[in-house]
């Protein structure tokens, strides 16, 4: 079977689905292929700061790798801003959908929110509120995501700074994305049971 036979999705065969489940799951596999393609697509990125987007993620992540941090939240600094060509308002969003089937739900948690705990740095400066992090006091997170960004996120904006190329984290990308999930994540993802939180 090269294609399904159906125009409308309610008219599938247990076959044709089978077929196209196996087609899904190659196509997961190769996530790793793709994020790396997308990674490099931030080198080109016009920021306006001292180094690319790109620079950015390496030095985010070799400062987590450095800093003896678990694989988990290396990847997730290397990834944290990947959001940014196609979500411009909501990077910090599309980077924890795209982790998260693979990370704790406290990783999933930090990369969601680091937009807003940024924010901290640079809110006051154009009329925004710095302090709207503080709607999250409490959280068992919190402190989490304000460690991330004070040390994997506002200081990595140094031309000067000696980062890992991005082939160092590839081995450690590509072991995270072709683990099995942490979560029973097909009730989610299939059937759109994502929560707000």
């Amino acid at each position: 079977m090269e294609a399904v036979s159906f125009n409308n999705m309610s008219d599938g065969t247990r076959e044709e689905y089978e077929f196209l489940d196996a087609l899904e799951a190659q196509f997961v596999e190769e996530l790793p292929d793709r994020i790396l393609e997308h990674l490099r697509l931030l080198e080109n990125s016009v920021t306006g700061y001292k180094v690319n987007r790109l620079d950015h993620s390496l030095q985010s992540a070799t400062r987590a790798y450095r800093a003896g941090e678990p694989e988990e939240l290396v990847v997730a600094a290397l990834l944290h801003d990947i959001g940014d060509l196609i979500a411009s308002l909501s990077h910090s969003e599309m980077a924890a959908a795209v982790l998260r089937p693979f990370v704790s739900d406290k990783i999933y948690w930090i990369v969601k929110h680091h937009g807003l705990f940024q924010m901290f740095y640079y809110a006051h400066y154009t009329g925004g509120d710095r302090d709207a992090r503080d709607k999250y006091l409490g959280h068992p997170w919190y402190e989490d995501a304000v460690k991330f960004c004070e040390e994997y996120d506002q200081n990595c904006f140094n031309p000067d700074y000696e980062s890992e190329p991005l082939e160092f984290f590839e081995p450690m990308l590509r072991r995270l994305f072709q683990q099995k999930n942490v979560r029973d994540f097909e009730s989610d993802a299939r059937y759109g049971n994502i929560d707000g939180s």
